[in-house]
């Protein structure tokens, strides 16, 4: 199993920003995809994962600003995200979830700096 994750850069407070990530290889049905972040000198930490029936699963503090969703056809998530702030600035990494076993992309930066 692949993950390419797109959409990171440089955006300024209160902005928006959307993340892609594909998938490709062996993907079994009723897996678990979704979006972890890691903040220079922090852990990495849920955003938000979408199961294959649509069931989603939110970090509390970013659920009023982020969405997540998929397209199954291209075993593709998606993260929308608004209203930046500073904060938000991590590498984000897609997972794919199925079975016992994670796999993880390579995560995209996403900056907010004024």
């Amino acid at each position: 199993v692949q993950l390419q994750a797109s959409g990171g850069g440089l955006v300024q407070p209160g902005g928006s920003l959307r993340l892609s990530c594909a998938a490709s290889g062996s993907i079994f049905v009723g897996n678990v995809m979704g979006w972890y972040r890691q903040a220079p000198g922090k852990q990495r930490e849920l955003v938000a994962t979408i199961t294959s029936g649509r069931y989603t699963n939110y970090a509390d503090s970013l659920k009023s600003r982020f969405t997540i969703s998929r397209a199954y056809t291209v075993n593709t998530v998606n993260l929308q995200m608004s209203d930046l702030k500073p904060e938000d600035t991590a590498v984000y990494y897609c997972i794919l979830r199925q079975g016992d076993q994670d796999y993880w992309g390579q995560g995209t930066k996403v900056t907010v700096s004024s």
